[in-house]
């Protein structure tokens, strides 16, 4: 039965509604998402297409909590994100959400395996589980491919080997759901096709629903569903 405070169907796994966001600079205002409406199935794999300025990075932080609608409702695995309280918020993003960013974003002063760790260890703390953190971040850069680069530093990394161990670190707290920012950007195509081929695994392996942000076509031909916006709005889903 459906939530009789919410409008979310019981197929979806992530829903918004709605959703708004305007910034201010100074007196001016400046509306980027202008009423966004989205659903994803649980399980299902969409690339949420665009030109720069469209809004795509916007609407996938509030997608994931880390920022702020304006206005409207996000739906994530049963809870409404934004009425819970700024705890309760991390909380639900920790457990539930594994982002993957352009940049890769791992710490330069730690190995591979203990960037893959870090989120697990940041929940870990005090619980009597860190002795394990070691063989579960081996078994996830297994999992992308990364076998026997455990002990390297980033630098010593390619863009597309930091990139799979940023993937790996996207699932260090099993979420349910996978959110990647222009994943591809820095890569070149060879290397772009080979992180599109182990999402790919990953989904089948995982079940894991999966929303990648992009505006490069290999993106949008290798996913079985996009979703366009333009100026803010959804135009179209195909």
């Amino acid at each position: 039965m459906n939530n009789p405070h919410s409008n979310q169907s019981d197929d979806s796994f992530l829903c918004a509604q709605e959703v708004t966001r305007v910034f201010r600079i100074g007196k001016r205002e400046l509306p980027i998402l202008k009423g966004v409406d989205l659903t994803l199935g649980r399980g299902e794999i969409a690339v949420l297409a665009g030109p720069s300025g469209a809004g795509k990075s916007t609407l996938l932080h509030i997608l994931g909590g880390l920022d702020l609608p304006t206005s409207g409702r996000v739906f994530l695995d049963g809870e409404d994100v934004f009425r819970l309280g700024r705890r309760q918020r991390a909380r639900l993003r920790s457990e539930k959400v594994g982002f993957v960013f352009q940049f890769f974003h791992l710490l330069p002063e730690f190995k591979a395996w203990e960037n893959v760790i870090m989120p697990r260890r940041i929940r870990a703390a005090g619980s009597g589980l860190t002795g394990r953190l070691r063989d579960e971040a081996a078994r996830l850069l297994d999992l992308v491919g990364m076998t026997g680069r455990m002990e390297h530093y980033p630098s010593q990394l390619s863009g597309g080997e930091q990139q799979r161990v940023a993937v790996a670190r996207s699932l260090a707290n099993d979420p349910g759901l996978i959110l990647a920012d222009e994943p591809t950007g820095n890569l070149d195509t060879r290397s772009g096709g080979e992180l599109l081929d182990l999402f790919g695994k990953l989904h089948s392996q995982t079940g894991k629903t999966l929303l990648l942000v992009s505006h490069d076509k290999q993106v949008a031909d290798w996913s079985p569903r996009v979703i366009h916006i333009r100026d803010g709005l959804i135009e179209e889903t195909g």
